[in-house]
């Protein structure tokens, strides 16, 4: 690392406010969602694992996307509790390196899972006597499988091409995690191989697990037209409701975020919905999947019980 950067061996962390009152607040609400992230994403895995009856392919992908969920935001949340309560903003190189690395990493295998979850809910529905065939334990575990080498790859490639620009004294980020658009604005060094690398990296990433999604959606829809019963539709439809609100929340904070120009970024607006995806969002999503789901809900009254 240091061949590439030779002045900045740190980087401070502006974060949301500077009012001593404000990042009190912010503290408490942060780990009030950290704690309910943790509390909702782990109670999930325990149930997937822990009741036969939700050893299913869906379940076995949701439990993954929780696991996901649980390490994406204990990479940020931690650090964002410590920026808001201590005096001391700063992060080192290494340790910018290395929460960028796991997020990057965390945040590709979660596109390419939900991608492979909307395959799962095709075959569900479109195909429904030979989803137990089709959707084998191997198939789901090389899905998942292929998930994680696909965001370690990526994660790998992006962090060495970020941290290879050369960052020459400006060392204030204005953000709350070491991110691209604040690490880029911060970068003095030829910036356009990186950007052919960054909208790669998109498209790989985003565009392409978006483009299969929709694709997987189209025949689904069409396969609900053809069911006769609007009753019969409408339970189709409700198995996929809560994976299209995670693909939408998730891949539009995304898109906001990166697939804009360089000159529309505004970092303050871009805070917020980069808080969302990173902190808020992992929290939603035990609720999202649990809340409409009898079997998780009866899998809960036997953990009670």
């Amino acid at each position: 690392m240091e061949q590439y950067n030779n002045t900045v061996i740190e980087f401070i962390l502006v974060g949301f406010t500077t009012d001593h009152v404000m990042q009190l607040v912010l503290f408490a609400i942060f780990l009030a969602v950290y704690a309910l992230t943790v509390l909702g994403n782990s109670t999930l895995i325990v149930l997937i694992c822990n009741d036969s009856w939700l050893h299913t392919p869906m379940y076995f992908f949701i439990g993954n996307l929780s696991f996901l969920d649980l390490g994406l935001s204990t990479v940020y949340t931690p650090k964002i509790l410590v920026t808001c309560i201590s005096e001391d903003k700063s992060i080192s190189f290494a340790g910018c390196v290395a929460q960028f690395f796991f997020s990057a990493g965390l945040g590709y295998t979660e596109c390419y899972l939900l991608a492979a979850m909307a395959y799962d809910r095709y075959m569900a529905i479109s195909k429904p006597l030979l989803y137990s065939q089709a959707m084998s334990l191997k198939l789901c575990a090389f899905l998942v499988a292929a998930s994680y080498l696909g965001g370690l790859i990526n994660s790998v490639i992006i962090t060495k091409d970020t941290f290879s620009l050369t960052f020459c004294s400006d060392n204030v980020i204005d953000d709350f995690f070491c991110d691209i658009p604040p690490l880029v604005k911060l970068a003095c060094g030829k910036k356009g191989s990186f950007q052919s690398v960054l909208f790669f990296l998109l498209a790989s990433n985003v565009i392409i697990p978006i483009v299969f999604i929709l694709a997987s959606y189209l025949f689904i829809i069409a396969t609900i037209l053809r069911i006769r019963s609007t009753q019969g539709r409408l339970k189709a439809f409700s198995t996929c409701s809560s994976h299209l609100i995670s693909v939408t929340l998730y891949y539009g904070s995304i898109l906001y975020i990166y697939a804009r120009p360089r000159s529309s970024y505004s970092l303050g607006r871009d805070k917020i919905v980069s808080t969302f995806y990173t902190v808020v969002f992992p929290m939603l999503n035990p609720l999202i999947y649990s809340l409409r789901n009898k079997d998780v809900k009866e899998a809960l009254n036997k953990l009670f019980k």
